[in-house]
């Protein structure tokens, strides 16, 4: 009887120890980059971070390096028109958000998101020496303009240059989609304290993409207006460079997310599958599949003459649930395209506006595009505040470990937005009053929208990329997160055709938004129209936030 104790007492520690030796590791399916179980002690958490968030601010300073000022190099070294110009810049932006679903793609099926980042790294980089070349070579950019004649860029100008940009915007889709994720995942979704500190990753995330976009926007932009554009695409790319060593200095830190295959065929194969046994009846009372969506349950239902091991015939429930996912995410996707409207006239309209101001102290002139540093520097101050004390604070009243839920942050974020545009359209009519009684409007009238839209985005954009990595399925968190970031190429190009069809109806040289002087139009009343816009949006986000079903997978 005591040799039978003993025995149980021995097999009871001897559980305790391996429980306890599990405990050491990462228990979510990641693995180092030997191919092995991640110890926690060695690998991921706050010790990998450092290397992810100096890729994200050097490879967002490259970015936003050309982004912030591009519209000016149009205007100035191009010789386009404000509406032209405008139009290019939003174009690129958009497609800048277009190619992350390739990425994401490429992420989740094939490579992984590590060697993603990598590669279009590489792409990145190239794209960046072309657009370096362009401004720097006597034959590869226009000529200045003599009096008011000014020689547009030849075809091979033209060719180098988008090139380039386009080049950039490929480059991007590798890595926008897969770094916060890959960020993410260095925290395991299995202990309870490293999904706490999951929360905090996202805001000190964007905090620092936020850094490299302060830099942009202050000294860039300074350097691009007085010692010209060589130097001031130079020093993007030589940032870019600096992020592609940083990212591949934390390698054997990282934890590393196996590619699972193609999301793609796994959602086609429910779709086809749902339709193929279209004609099945579904269970009236089988509490065991889905709510919602009732039409996709066929397509886990099985038919007698049927091969169960056909995929495109029989599916997964949790394949069915995936499926089932995208489809709730899709309002409350689409109610980011508004907000990216808005938004986008920071690089564009605010711009223009600012550039119909009075911009000198004494005889320092600021280049309007500086602006755009009161954009970064309210999310440098917001984030901390956010999360060293707003957090905490409703924390006590929600019970939640990051103070709202991801999608009241986002509505938080919509509000905020508006009041910017509201804020833009004042200052314009203010503006545009004084400009025609021969006044003058310093630029700095400027400082609170700029500062509004910095603060809507602290809470729209960490709260989605929080919530789309959270709500995504697993398989599909670098795709999902590049879905979310096509609403801003979405909205980039919405903004674009809304500028050139009110340009259209309103006129190009006496209309809201005139070709060449501002003083001329009315873009307080395009500002209006936004906000509009936005006001409309808010509620329909509110009234699909509220029924929105968590997932299950």
């Amino acid at each position: 009887m005591g040799s039978i104790d003993e025995e149980r007492l021995l097999f009871e520690a001897e559980q305790s120890l391996l429980q306890e030796e599990l405990k050491l590791y990462a228990e979510d399916g990641s693995v180092d980059i030997n191919g092995n179980p991640p110890l926690k002690q060695k690998t991921g958490n706050w010790k990998a971070c450092p290397f992810i968030f100096a890729n994200e601010c050097c490879e967002r300073l490259a970015y936003y390096g050309i982004a912030k000022n591009l519209i000016t190099y149009f205007t100035n070294e191009l010789h386009e028109t404000n509406v032209s110009a405008a139009r290019h810049v939003m174009t690129w932006q958009g497609t800048c958000y277009v190619t992350p679903l390739l990425g994401a793609l490429i992420a989740d099926a094939y490579w992984g998101r590590y060697w993603t980042i990598g590669c279009f790294s590489a792409i990145y980089f190239s794209g960046m020496v072309a657009l370096t070349l362009s401004a720097s070579v006597p034959g590869l950019k226009p000529s200045e303009c003599i009096g008011s004649i000014c020689p547009p860029a030849t075809l091979i100008q033209q060719a180098v240059l988008f090139s380039g940009l386009y080049l950039i915007a490929l480059g991007t889709g590798g890595i926008k989609p897969c770094v916060s994720s890959f960020g993410a995942d260095q925290f395991d979704q299995t202990d309870p304290s490293e999904r706490d500190r999951k929360a905090s990753f996202f805001n000190w995330f964007y905090f620092s993409i936020n850094v490299g976009a302060f830099v942009s926007s202050t000294l860039l932009v300074w350097v691009q207006e007085n010692y010209g554009w060589e130097l001031g695409f130079m020093i993007p790319t030589v940032f870019m460079g600096l992020a592609t060593a940083s990212f591949f200095f934390g390698t054997r830190l990282y934890r590393f997310q196996k590619p699972s295959g193609s999301p793609i065929t796994r959602a086609c194969q429910v779709l086809v599958a749902a339709y193929h046994n279209k004609n099945l009846k579904l269970p009236e009372e089988d509490h065991t599949l889905p709510d919602g969506y009732k039409f996709l349950d066929k397509a886990a239902m099985i038919s007698e003459e049927d091969d169960i091991h056909d995929p495109w015939k029989l599916c997964t429930m949790t394949q069915v649930e995936e499926v089932k996912i995208l489809l709730r995410l899709f309002p409350i996707w689409a109610s980011g395209i508004i907000f990216s409207v808005l938004h986008s006239q920071i690089y564009t309209l605010y711009v223009q506006q600012g550039r119909s101001m009075t911009r000198t102290i004494g005889s320092f002139e600021i280049p309007p595009a500086t602006l755009g540093m009161f954009d970064t520097a309210s999310v440098l101050i917001t984030v901390p505040i956010y999360d060293r004390l707003i957090v905490p604070f409703v924390r006590k009243f929600t019970g939640l470990a990051k103070g709202f839920t991801d999608l009241q942050r986002m509505g938080i974020g919509l509000f905020v937005s508006v009041l910017s545009l509201a804020v833009a359209a004042i200052v314009e009519t203010v503006r545009l009053r004084l400009a025609r009684e021969s006044g003058n409007m310093a630029i700095f009238w400027q400082v609170p929208q700029y500062f509004l839209m910095g603060t809507a985005g602290v809470f729209f954009f960490v709260g989605r990329i929080q919530f789309f990595y959270e709500q995504s399925p697993d398989t599909m968190r670098s795709l999902c997160n590049a879905w979310a970031l096509l609403t801003t190429t979405l909205g980039n190009y919405l903004s674009s055709m809304i500028v050139t069809v009110v340009a259209c109806l309103s006129g190009k040289d006496d209309g809201w938004i005139p070709s060449d002087n501002l003083d001329k139009g009315h873009l307080d009343y395009f500002f209006w129209l936004l906000v509009c816009l936005g006001s409309v949006n808010l509620p329909v986000f509110v009234f699909f936030s509220v029924r929105y079903t968590q997932k299950k997978v």
